[in-house]
């Protein structure tokens, strides 16, 4: 039965997120007519113009709609960032003058697939027909229900916004060139190699308690790199889960009703004023209507395979006789009991295939004729008869199925009709080690059948593992006391007190929604970037894990990283040129082998580095040893390097130049597609770095 897969789905959820273009965001509703309300507060303000909450919220109301994996928190970041990109490059935009006229708005319009596709605006060619579209535009205009024709006046206006932006860009990308020199360096970057010996010690062979970096070093550090490290505002708490978890009392008393279902029961039968005794799993009839009525996931008659059943159980579940019951069991906070109903032999197949194609078969690049395949087939079968343990060595040597021929030419867990008639009609006809041909529309198959597989049939009572209403209250009462206690209290003893986990939660943003492995909890992201909230409050929430308690740990205005985040990253950092400083003391030596002796280390050699891609085999991107290396003059032996993992001392053994060329148009139209794509977005960065912008998402 399937129920056991449902229940495996249902332990997670899967998000997906989709960002599309607003422009769009009308198409088929934009003819229907329809709005979303909310405050006319603004969401945030770009250079002095206002982004008006009321608009803001329809569009991510409308978003929400058109793409319903997407969260409220993703779509009002998603909108956020199409308001700030529509001001800013609006307002460059505004001072170039840039525009489009009606019919240009008709040719952008008509790209929308919703358009170009709907049989509405389309002749009895196929084609986009302007008269239709005109027709139907001024339909919308003279309906009496005047909302329709605002919808569309607001779909205008985003696709015209849209067109002129792209337009921008295209200017943008029509400004970026590429020179003769700049393709002959990017020729050299990729051809011009040198081969150089080196000696390293990684940083890693100091300890770090020998080095101690400082958070005011760490602050400094930042400052003076602060375009670098430049954050948004965030904050910092401290909290403590009490998950909604039944208690052992609740298990107790589920692992006792789980066996009234398997055992049997006597009830006391109020009408007839006597004790009824009712049946047990193994004696019910109707499996399915006592899975219904007592499950919390209803029967499902599908068959499943070994493979499909909880791996903790498979062998258990799968060899049960037909009427036996195994159980109970916990699976995927599930009690359950399982019955065999049924088993269905030879539901899938293990095979293994060499597909032999010819000119002319279906899919086939092969120029043998029929009979030079047919002959090829029944070769390779002559010898996967006489020893079919070479078949998986012929298939990766000779078959044309791409889907199988890197695995030796296997598909398991092949069902019936899954394949061809007569490949089908071989694997399930054919015992297990059967080897044959057979002829299909994509040529001559030579089979291998590897196994059998059967179904089974089960009946599965799941009822879900839940606490009792006394262990939620319970759970409550700690919260609250908890909270009411920390309020007064240090944090950390409070919690310790009350033998629960104090969990830490750094760097978290205002347009952020998850906090660790809490999840999507907005409304706690909302409370620590309220400007009501203080350092050190403390806050109680219910959420679909349990109770959180959380403390306002601290907030980071500075602009920078985070203390938190900054002690891993820049932390790291410092660190290394602190161990530098010590590790230097042991690279003495004239040459690399007396820097060997005294490092400890060993003289290692280097092969054909290329300058654009500086890496040292088995340490990794090292650009500044690999750029010492090419500027060193042959047989020298450098200073200290200090590297990315360590620090080096590299001598020069050879430079393979880059070869001559005739032409460097290549490099040249590659360097200007790639400066082109990026000139976009660091346009639009460099406008966005300079803009004034004030976010007020916290509060949504």
């Amino acid at each position: 039965m399937a129920v056991l897969s449902k229940i495996r789905q249902r332990s997670f959820i899967l998000i997906v997120i989709i960002a599309l273009a607003l422009f769009s965001f009308v198409l088929a509703d934009v003819i229907k007519s329809g709005g979303f309300g909310t405050n006319s507060n603004n969401v945030g303000t770009v250079d002095g113009t206002d982004i008006d909450g009321q608009a803001f919220m329809r569009k991510v109301a409308q978003l929400e709609k058109q793409n319903q994996n997407t969260t409220s928190t993703q779509a009002i970041n998603s909108v956020w960032e199409q308001e700030v990109r529509g001001v800013v490059i609006g307002n460059e935009i505004e001072k170039l003058g840039l525009g489009i006229g009606n019919e240009q708005l008709i040719n952008v319009i008509k790209t929308n697939p919703y358009f170009a596709q709907n049989p509405q605006f389309l002749n009895e060619a196929g084609m986009f027909d302007e008269a239709k579209f005109r027709e139907f535009v001024l339909s919308i205009k003279n309906d009496p229900n005047q909302d329709r024709w605002v919808e569309w006046q607001n779909f205008e206006k985003e696709a015209e916004k849209a067109a002129v932006e792209q337009m921008y860009y295209n200017m943008v990308k029509g400004g970026v060139y590429t020179t003769k020199a700049e393709g002959e360096f990017k020729h050299l970057l990729e051809n011009k190699k040198v081969t150089f010996q080196y000696v390293t010690v990684p940083y890693n062979t100091v300890n770090d308690e020998e080095v101690k970096v400082s958070d005011d070093e760490i602050i400094a550090y930042m400052k003076n790199n602060a375009k670098k490290y430049k954050s948004e505002n965030t904050t910092s708490i401290d909290y403590v889960l009490l998950e909604n978890k039944p208690s052992k009392e609740d298990e107790a008393e589920m692992a006792k009703k789980i066996n009234r279902l398997m055992f049997g029961q006597v009830v006391y039968n109020e009408t007839t004023k006597t004790n009824d005794t009712l049946p047990s799993f193994r004696e019910i009839k109707n499996v399915g209507e006592f899975v219904n009525e007592n499950s919390d996931i209803k029967f499902d008659s599908t068959y499943v395979a070994k493979k499909d059943l909880p791996l903790e159980f498979q062998e258990q579940l799968f060899n049960l006789s037909k009427g036996e019951v195994f159980g109970p069991y916990v699976f995927n906070g599930h009690q359950c009991i399982s019955r065999m109903l049924d088993r269905k032999p030879n539901s899938s197949a293990k095979a293994s295939h060499i597909l032999i194609g010819f000119a002319g078969a279906e899919r086939s690049t092969a120029t043998r004729t029929k009979e030079e395949a047919k002959t090829l087939a029944n070769d390779l079968l002559a010898k996967a008869k006489a020893n079919p343990s070479s078949f998986v060595t012929l298939a990766n040597e000779n078959s044309e199925d791409p889907g199988s021929k890197s695995n030796g030419g296997e598909y398991d867990n092949i069902t019936p009709g899954q394949m061809v008639p007569t490949f089908n009609d071989f694997v399930f006809d054919s015992p297990v080690g059967a080897i044959g041909v057979v002829e299909t529309a994509f040529g001559f198959h030579v089979i291998k059948v590897s196994a059998k597989y059967d179904a089974v049939l089960l009946g599965t009572v799941a009822q879900s593992i839940q606490p009792s209403e006394a262990t939620i209250d319970a759970i409550y009462t700690k919260a609250s006391k908890i909270e009411a206690d920390a309020n007064g209290k240090d944090f950390a003893e409070v919690a310790k007190a009350a033998a629960v986990e104090v969990i830490p939660a750094t760097n978290i943003k205002s347009s952020d929604e998850n906090i660790g492995s809490l999840g999507n909890e907005r409304e706690i992201v909302r409370w620590t970037h309220n400007e009501d909230t203080n350092i050190g409050d403390v806050k109680r929430f219910e959420t679909p894990q349990g109770f959180v308690i959380a403390k306002l740990k601290s907030r980071n205005e500075s602009g920078l990283l985070s203390l938190d985040i900054a002690r891993q990253s820049v932390g790291g950092i410092l660190k290394n040129e602190k161990k530098s400083e010590i590790l230097k003391k042991k690279m003495t030596g004239a040459t690399l082998a007396d820097v060997a002796k005294t490092s400890g280390g060993s003289v290692i050699t280097a092969s054909n580095i290329a300058l654009g891609t500086p890496n040292i085999p088995n340490i990794g991107n090292e650009p500044k040893v690999v750029g010492k290396a090419f500027n060193l003059e042959a047989n020298k032996t450098s200073g200290v390097i200090e590297g990315n993992s360590g620090i080096f001392m590299v001598q020069k053994t050879a430079v393979v130049e880059a070869p001559k060329t005739n032409s460097y148009a290549s490099y040249i139209s590659q360097e200007k597609t790639q400066q082109q794509n990026a000139a976009q977005s660091r346009a639009y960065q460099a406008l966005k770095e300079k803009a004034t912008i004030e976010d007020n998402r916290a509060k949504l």
